[in-house]
C-alpha cells in the first residue's frame, strides 16, 4: 500500500470565498495523476475496431468528451442540437438499424427532458443504446438546473436499463469498452475532462454486474460508486492512523446490483456499514443496499453518505463538496462520530 496522497483542504480565514469555477470538476486530490478525456479516447479507439459505432450528442460534444471522437470519425458523429427527445429517438432508431450508438448529454437533461423517449423508444424495445452523462450528482456548482441529484433514482425503476457509475479515469475507459461489447440500453454517468487516476493500484477490472472489493478491513466497510469510492479510500487511508481499520466494496454497477459481494461483504460481524454516493439519499444506491440487506435478512449498523433530500446550491465545487458531507474531511468527521 502506498503513503496515502490524503491533503486536508485548506481552511478558509472569515468572509473570504473560494474562487474556483462552479464548471470545473474539482475531484481530484492533491497530487493524483489524471488522464484527459478518458471515455472520448477510449470510444473513437473501439470505433477502429467495431465500425458500428456512432456518436450523437445533444450540442455538447466538448463539454461531454465526444468532440475527440467527432474529429477521429467526422462521419459517424451527429450533432442533434438541443434535442433531447430528439438525440434519444434517432439513437434508437439507428439501433434498430444495427448501429451501435453513443448518446450524451448533460445528465440532468437525459434524465429530466427524455425519460419517456428512453423508455419507450430505447428500454421497452431493449435496444442496443448507450447514453453517456456529463454533470452527475454535484460534480458542478451550477445549481439545481446542472446538478443531477436525482437521476439514479429516476431510472432505478426502468426495465432493461443497466446502471453505471464509474469512479476514474481507468474506471470509465474499462466501462466503456465493456458496454460495447454488451447488447443491451446503458445509462452511463461520466467525469469528463481531466479525470483522475486512482484504481490502478488495486488490480482493478470493470466488470458489468460486479462490485469489486478494493480494500478490507474490521471496523468500517464502505460501499461506495462514482466518485465517492476515490473519497472513501482516502478516508480509508486516513483512519489507518486512528487504528480505524476500513474496507472498501466500489459497486460501478447500480443497476443489477451484485447482490453477492454486497451481502458476504456485509454479513462480516462488527462492522458499520456505510454507504457513500454522489445522489440524493432517496432512491440511490444506499436505499437499494438496504432494501437488499432487509430483505436478506441481514441487519448491520447502517449508515449513508449521500446528498440531502432539496435543491442544493450554486458556487465553487469544493465548497459545496464540504458544505454537503462529500468531501474527504466530512466523510473523516462523519466515520470517527460514527465509530466512537
Amino acid at each position: 500500500m502506498r503513503p496515502s496522497k490524503f491533503v486536508p483542504r485548506q481552511v478558509l480565514k472569515a468572509g473570504e470565498r473560494k474562487t474556483t469555477s462552479a464548471m470545473i470538476a474539482s475531484i481530484a486530490p492533491d497530487g493524483v495523476a489524471t488522464r484527459n478525456a478518458p471515455f472520448g479516447h477510449t470510444l473513437a479507439r473501439l470505433a477502429h475496431q467495431q465500425p458500428g459505432i456512432v456518436g450523437l450528442t445533444a450540442d455538447l460534444a466538448k463539454y461531454t468528451d465526444l468532440h475527440v471522437f467527432a474529429q477521429e470519425h467526422p462521419a459517424r458523429f451527429y450533432q442533434m442540437g438541443m434535442a433531447e427527445q430528439v438525440l434519444m429517438s434517432a439513437a434508437a432508431g439507428l439501433a434498430r438499424e444495427g448501429f451501435t450508438p453513443f448518446a450524451t448529454t448533460y445528465a440532468v437533461f437525459a434524465s429530466r427532458r427524455a425519460y419517456d423517449f428512453i423508455c419507450m423508444a430505447i428500454a421497452e424495445e431493449n435496444l442496443d443504446v448507450k447514453i453517456v452523462c456529463a454533470l452527475p450528482g454535484l460534480t458542478t456548482g451550477y445549481g439545481p438546473s446542472h446538478q443531477a441529484t436525482e437521476d439514479i433514482a429516476i431510472f432505478r425503476g426502468m426495465p432493461n436499463l443497466t446502471i453505471i457509475d464509474p469512479c476514474d479515469a481507468l474506471d470509465i475507459e474499462q466501462a466503456t469498452e465493456a458496454i460495447a461489447n454488451y447488447k443491451g440500453p446503458v445509462y452511463m454517468r461520466l467525469l469528463r475532462g481531466k479525470v483522475p487516476v486512482v484504481l490502478d493500484e488495486y488490480d482493478y477490472r470493470f466488470e458489468i454486474g460486479k462490485a469489486k472489493l478494493l480494500r478490507d478491513g474490521a471496523d468500517v466497510l464502505f460501499i461506495s460508486t462514482g466518485l465517492m469510492t476515490m473519497r472513501v479510500l482516502e478516508a480509508a487511508r486516513a483512519l489507518e492512523a486512528d487504528r480505524i481499520g476500513c474496507a472498501v466494496l466500489h459497486v460501478p454497477t447500480i443497476k443489477p446490483l451484485d447482490s453477492d459481494a454486497i451481502l458476504a461483504a456485509a454479513r462480516q460481524p462488527g462492522r458499520l456499514v456505510v454507504v457513500a454516493e454522489n445522489h440524493t439519499i432517496i432512491g440511490g444506491l444506499g436505499e437499494g443496499i438496504a432494501a437488499l440487506l432487509m430483505r436478506a435478512g441481514v441487519t448491520p449498523v447502517f449508515r449513508q453518505i449521500s446528498l440531502p433530500d432539496e435543491f442544493l446550491d450554486a458556487g465553487a465545487l469544493p465548497t459545496l463538496h464540504d458544505r454537503y458531507g462529500m468531501s474527504t474531511m466530512e466523510i473523516l468527521r462523519r466515520t470517527r462520530a460514527w465509530v466512537e
